[in-house]
């Protein structure tokens, strides 16, 4: 009888270690693949997010193909609607002198242009070493932030529609800050004329200059084209 019961016992030990181990591959295997489910949601919630992607057709595009492209072909005889001159790219830059002798002012300028752009700005750096600014080669002095797309639509028809008019006493952008190839250069004096920049907590008024870089061959044609997607010019 001891032998059988001995062998009844030595016979369900196994079986019940391998079900607990059967069970216990199950659960680890459980978790693992909640955890590779997790670290992607963990991942993009938390600081080093990518920007959110604009949805949707920007209205100053549909106002530029509908209504300027006809209008520009009527203007200046274009055989094609690909002759006319169009948008490649706004370039929003700001430059820190400052920095040379602060650090924590680029850091603050790189955080106001990231929030009225939608986009993370590159540093600048100084391309010459010059001893009467005790500047060096290398040195960061100002960011910049290149714009393109949608996003370059949306923070232009920002800059016609909401933030110049907020400008005391606006009278409308000069003419002459083309540079002979269609680009035209718009200098703002004061980064508080943005809605997403709260006066209460910035260190310091600064400016910034804003490139319309478009590929129009002419100054006239490019004066044209900004002037049907309503930027202001002084008459």
């Amino acid at each position: 009888m001891a032998e059988k019961g001995s062998g009844k016992d030595k016979a369900k030990t196994p079986a019940k270690g391998a079900g607990k181990g059967a069970a216990g591959s199950a659960k680890g295997a459980d978790k693992k693949a909640a955890k590779a489910t997790a670290k992607p949601v963990e991942k993009s919630a938390g600081k080093g997010a990518a920007p959110p992607v604009l949805k949707g057709t920007p209205r100053l595009w549909e106002y530029y193909r509908t209504e300027c492209v006809p209008r520009m072909m009527q203007e200046f005889k274009y055989t094609s609607s690909m002759q006319v001159p169009r948008l490649r790219k706004v370039v929003v830059n700001i430059g820190l002198g400052e920095a040379i002798q602060n650090i924590k002012l680029l850091e603050s300028a790189s955080v106001e242009l990231a929030a009225v752009t939608g986009q993370k700005p590159v540093v600048t750096r100084a391309k010459k070493s010059i001893a009467a600014f005790k500047l060096r080669e290398g040195m960061p002095i100002g960011c910049m932030v290149t714009l393109r797309r949608s996003r370059m639509y949306y923070f232009l028809d920002k800059l016609v529609n909401v933030v110049l008019p907020r400008v005391r006493d606006f009278r409308g952008v000069s003419e002459r800050a083309f540079d002979g190839r269609g680009n035209y250069t718009l200098g703002i004096k004061e980064q508080i004329i943005f809605p997403e920049i709260d006066y209460d907590k910035i260190d310091k008024v600064r400016g910034m200059n804003i490139t319309i870089v478009t590929s129009a061959p002419t100054d006239e044609e490019g004066r044209f084209l900004l002037k049907l997607l309503g930027l202001p010019f002084r008459k």
